[in-house]
């Protein structure tokens, strides 16, 4: 799957946010997310494995739970592929205009 396919989904990119913030459960990524979203913890499940399956999330267990994390090697190579087009939105940014 490609990144921004992995990325254009709202539900998957609300939890990479709450990743964002630290290593989170599973249980209160889909609390937040069942809440917000209205889907069902199998839903959430879903989403959170397809972002582990693509690199976006690292899982660790503690136990009885399992905590989820950004990896950041997919965002970093967004990032470089979004580096090419910087220029124009540097250039907007200084006060110039597409013509």
């Amino acid at each position: 799957m490609h990144a921004f396919d992995v990325l254009g989904d709202p539900v998957r990119r609300r939890i990479l946010e709450l990743l964002a913030e630290g290593e989170r459960p599973a249980g209160e990524i889909g609390a937040v997310v069942q809440e917000e979203f209205g889907i069902s913890q199998p839903g959430v499940s879903q989403h959170l494995r397809v972002l582990r399956d693509n690199g976006f999330a690292k899982v660790r267990p503690d136990g009885t739970r399992r905590l989820y994390s950004v990896d950041p090697a997919p965002l970093k190579e967004i990032d470089v592929w979004l580096d090419r087009y910087r220029r124009f939105w540097n250039a907007l940014g200084k006060g110039e205009r597409r013509r």
